[in-house]
């Protein structure tokens, strides 16, 4: 847990540091012609007020920033909201991103085991854009990058893992996934919060197999206790035969209780007991 909790501030750390040098490294010179076209805009703006008023001032909702670029640039400062935010006609525009966190199933990939075992194992995966100025800058698409992105690491994470390790260790390989693709998106401004793998289908020939040999080892298990079951019983009974070997009345009651438990049953069975002093007489003659 220590190593863990130390390489997650190390990660959040270079996040900051990538960051902050994206937002110093955006250039807000825009030279003299992009400031005459801005004059030009502003002056543009006023002559037309109010109905420019509608198409300079924009609404970004709680969950949005928006990226405001002035003749092609980055304005300083990054992303702007929630809120009001003012534009320019002409010469600026923007784009919205949302900041919310965004859940995609992983479709089903068929990956050969580190033990020559295909299966097909699916998930899915749960990111958020952590710095919009990032993700509109760095990458066409983040959401179809991501995507892609998950898919060819499942497919890697897996093809290391035999069949057991992956029935049994979904946790770690979530997590191991979850991390692989953390420190790939850092650069896109894209934070993945959780992995989960959602099913691993086999074969069906290799679920009847192992079916089988399930069932088999139950078998085995079932007759090892039958066979420990009867042992018990046979010294139970070895006990039981000398304690009434010491007292021969014992015998006797047993005998008074056997007849007890068939009285109970509603039969047509007669039962004439004999003592069993007259049968040990017979004995000794």
């Amino acid at each position: 847990m220590p190593v863990d909790s130390e390489d997650t501030a190390m990660r959040e750390s270079k996040r900051r540091q990538r960051q902050s040098a994206a937002l110093e490294n955006t250039d807000t010179d825009i030279g003299l012609c992009g400031w005459l076209l801005v004059g030009i805009s502003i002056l543009f703006m006023l002559v037309t007020l109010p109905i420019s008023i509608w198409m300079c001032i924009k609404i970004v909702k709680e969950y949005e920033r928006a990226i405001i670029f002035r003749l092609g640039r980055i304005l300083q400062g990054g992303a702007k909201g929630p809120g009001l935010f003012f534009i320019l006609p002409c010469t600026d525009s923007f784009i919205n991103v949302d900041m919310r966190t965004i859940t995609f199933d992983i479709p089903p990939q068929e990956v050969l085991t580190k033990d020559s075992v295909t299966v097909s194992v699916d998930g899915v995966v749960y990111y958020r854009v952590q710095n919009a100025t990032l993700a509109v800058a760095n990458i066409t698409n983040a959401d179809a990058a991501t995507r892609l992105l998950a898919q060819t690491t499942l497919r890697n994470v897996l093809g290391t893992k035999n069949l057991a390790e992956i029935l049994s260790d979904r946790e770690e390989i979530a997590h191991s996934m979850q991390s692989t693709l953390d420190d790939a998106t850092d650069d896109w401004g894209i934070k993945v919060e959780r992995v989960e793998i959602k099913d691993v289908k086999l074969p069906l020939q290799l679920q009847r197999a192992m079916a089988a040999e399930a069932e088999a080892s139950r078998e085995a298990r079932a007759k090892v206790i039958a066979a420990e079951g009867e042992m018990n019983a046979s010294r139970a009974l070895k006990e039981a035969s000398l304690v009434i070997a010491e007292s021969p009345s014992a015998l006797q009651l047993r005998y008074l209780q056997t007849l007890n438990t068939i009285a109970a049953e509603k039969n047509s069975t007669i039962i004439f007991p004999l003592p069993l002093e007259m049968m040990q007489s017979f004995m000794k003659r």
